[in-house]
């Protein structure tokens, strides 16, 4: 189960990449309602990532104790379902960081086109005016 959920996780991983690509084209085409769209797909990703991972935690402290970490799991499995793991845990580890990364880009253009709209609407807020 727990070799399954890493290799679901990939899969899952793949899709939110696509999301995230897709919310940064949507930005910066000002589409809101398609934002909204994908926002919603995104946070029903997040729930089942989510589940998944509490379901992973729970298998490895069955496996090896309590604060149980996937190393004390890759030691437990034989050589060639280890080496899968491994190699899907690091290509795993590997999404998730652009899947961060993507999502800080998407954070700042997404604020930065706000504090631009504020600007437009209601002026620069000027500490220091001219003399």
């Amino acid at each position: 189960m727990l070799l399954d959920g890493v290799k679901a996780d990939l899969q899952s991983y793949q899709q939110m990449l696509d999301l995230i690509a897709q919310q940064f084209e949507a930005a910066i085409r000002h589409q809101s309602e398609r934002l909204g769209d994908i926002a919603k797909e995104i946070g029903a990703l997040v729930d089942v990532l989510e589940a998944r991972r509490a379901q992973r935690v729970e298998l490895a402290t069955r496996l090896v104790g309590p604060q149980p970490s996937m190393e004390q799991v890759f030691t437990l499995l034989k050589p060639e379902a280890r080496a899968r793991l491994e190699a899907d845990w690091a290509q795993l580890e590997g999404m998730v960081q652009t899947a961060r990364e993507m999502g800080r880009r998407n954070a700042d253009l997404l604020a930065e086109q706000y504090t631009i709209m504020q600007r437009v609407l209601h002026g620069d807020d000027q500490t220091y005016e001219p003399v």
